[in-house]
């Protein structure tokens, strides 16, 4: 019988992160991934790729590591995944792959430690000497497209391996989207994401940044120049509670909060111009792994109380375990069942109290979990000085407008097709969260690969037919 558990990660001690932006996970040595490489019982019905978005061939690269021909490995991974580095430290396994681990299923074993084996193989692949990428036959066609995320940079290195020219447009001036805006360098580092960028660039992919579709371009030109359209741009507009009070001082939502910190630097303030306002006591709603981003984020920016406000219960907390613990570890706190109803404010209109209903959970709603009901007469007061709402995101306004013709569902996200990710309009496919609504990473690079497959068949056939 192999190990029951996993090989521990080395982490950075919780009294040491808190007052860095280090990585907080190390990385796997090359002994503890052999180790925990062989703990795969290399499954002749291997249930773990079904549970992958992407399709790698876990197995494959298991083995590889196990007999210690690393080469191999990287090269099995990099077949289906243009990411690993980033896919392999924020990807959900314990949802997806490891979730149906044969080993996962033997009561006392934990799953094999799919993610960490990853991350190890491509950060050994990042710290080797590049390799010259090898180029191949092109092929009649080329493609736009919108938006640098997890998406975007998915279908430009598949089309690119499939011989097709790429430019992609982003509207930041780096490329990687939720990567560099949404996640913090403690969890991702920013210089990791560039390197995988690179790594796509290599490929032969074109980056033309500081250009929002539909407002500096208009759609027409990209239709008129371009013989196939992929729109990966995200649900980047954030959603707010709207309670009485929330036009008061010092109330974020996440997504520019933590854009200010991770992709303006504000963590780094006055040496990059980007102010980012710390109080002592924050007060974070939701928590999904955005609203564990933020708070420690905020714990590491100075602030002395961090506080997570979540309406369910800890069972039903959308957040990843390992991103729970952490914050656990950081002295993050909780307070479940609880709703916001009210900021109050001084005289000077900044906020400094928040009035919250407490909370009892009822049956299911759409989402599966129960739905919480306010306890009448439980109303309660907490002293803040900032908040951050944390609460979802929608899609981009500039849909509406600047994409004439483009099909929208009812909540304003593209119609397209979930196994194409073709749209109404003719050589125009989307995917990610501007279709789905917000999703993980590999969620977004699944739907890249199918709508890569699909352009890549949609061109081949223009071309037989032209």
């Amino acid at each position: 019988m192999s190990r029951p558990k996993k090989v521990p990660m080395p982490e950075l001690p919780p009294h040491e992160r808190i007052v860095s932006f280090k990585e907080v996970a190390l990385g796997y040595t090359e002994e503890q991934a052999v180790v925990e490489a062989q703990r795969c019982l290399q499954c002749k019905v291997p249930l773990c790729i079904q549970g992958c978005p992407v399709g790698i061939d876990i197995p494959g690269f298991i083995r590889a590591i196990s007999e210690r021909d690393f080469d191999s490995g990287i090269k099995i991974l990099k077949d289906s995944n243009s990411l690993p580095a980033i896919t392999g430290r924020v990807c959900p396994q314990e949802k997806q792959c490891e979730a149906k681990c044969v080993l996962g299923k033997i009561k006392g074993t934990e799953p094999v430690a799919i993610g960490r084996m990853e991350r190890f193989l491509a950060d050994m692949d990042l710290k080797a000497c590049p390799k010259s990428v090898q180029r191949v036959r092109k092929n009649k066609g080329n493609v736009a497209v919108i938006g640098a995320g997890p998406a975007g940079l998915t279908v430009a290195g598949d089309l690119a391996k499939l011989g097709y020219e790429v430019t992609v447009f982003e509207a930041f001036h780096k490329a990687g989207g939720v990567l560099v805006y949404g996640i913090p360098e403690f969890r991702l580092p920013k210089d990791i994401v560039q390197k995988e960028v690179e790594y796509v660039q290599s490929l032969g992919v074109k980056f033309v940044y500081n250009q929002i579709i539909g407002r500096t371009i208009p759609f027409e030109e990209l239709r008129n120049e371009y013989d196939a359209i992929f729109i990966g741009i995200g649900a980047g507009a954030p959603r707010f509670m709207g309670i009485p009070g929330s036009n008061l001082n010092n109330i974020y939502s996440a997504s520019e909060f933590l854009t200010r910190v991770n992709l303006m630097r504000a963590n780094r303030f006055p040496e990059y111009d980007t102010p980012v306002k710390i109080s002592d006591r924050v007060a974070v709603i939701g928590a999904g792994n955005v609203s564990m981003d933020a708070a420690r984020t905020a714990k590491r920016l100075g602030a002395k109380e961090v506080t997570i406000i979540y309406r369910r219960s800890e069972a039903e907390m959308p957040a990843r375990l390992e991103e729970y613990h952490h914050a656990l570890e950081e002295e993050i706190k909780f307070f479940w069942l609880t709703q916001p109803v009210e900021y109050i404010g001084d005289i000077n209109n900044n906020v400094r109290k928040m009035r919250c209903v407490r909370m009892e959970l009822g049956s299911p709603d759409e989402s599966g979990r129960r739905r919480p009901i306010p306890i009448e007469g439980s109303e309660f007061e907490i002293e803040i000085d900032l908040v951050i709402e944390a609460i979802g995101q929608k899609a981009n306004a500039v849909l509406k407008t600047g994409f004439p013709g483009l099909k929208l569902n009812r909540w304003g996200y593209i119609d397209a097709d979930p196994e194409t990710g073709q749209t109404n309009l003719e050589g125009v496919f989307a995917g990610g969260d501007i279709v789905t609504g917000a999703a993980t990473v590999i969620e977004a690079m699944g739907a890249g690969k199918k709508a890569a497959k699909a352009i890549g068949e949609y061109l081949l056939k223009a071309s037989k037919a032209g």
